[in-house]
């Protein structure tokens, strides 16, 4: 398995802002990387398809969502697992589910691959 990283979802393209505001908060930390939407994609143009950013070391990973919620940003945050293999995948998902509810069931969403 690769590394774990928290993942924060934005909706109406705050992700970015959110991300400066972070990082002009606490020293040691920056944006480390940035990839928008284009012409013609999902989301809306100029918007994070997908960053990563730093606080004091810590990696985080963030998005603004091409999907309508029913919500702008929760408090909470996923965690991205990178898996080496699906079977790894597979059976993660399967052991997170035990007595549990999959909110995203596995799928590719297009930025944020589930699968």
């Amino acid at each position: 398995m690769g590394k774990v990283t928290p993942f924060l979802m934005f909706q109406d393209g705050k992700a970015e802002e959110a991300m400066n505001y972070y990082t002009s908060l606490i020293e040691d930390s920056q944006i480390t990387r940035i990839t928008r939407y284009g012409a013609n994609e999902p989301g809306e143009e100029g918007t994070v398809m997908q960053a990563v950013f730093t606080l004091k070391g810590q990696e985080f990973m963030c998005i603004d969502s091409n999907i309508n919620h029913q919500f702008s940003f929760t408090p909470s945050f996923s965690i991205y697992v990178t898996c080496d293999t699906e079977e790894e995948l597979d059976n993660l998902y399967q052991k997170l589910n035990e007595g549990g509810q999959a909110l995203m069931p596995l799928d590719d969403y297009g930025t944020a691959s589930i699968r």
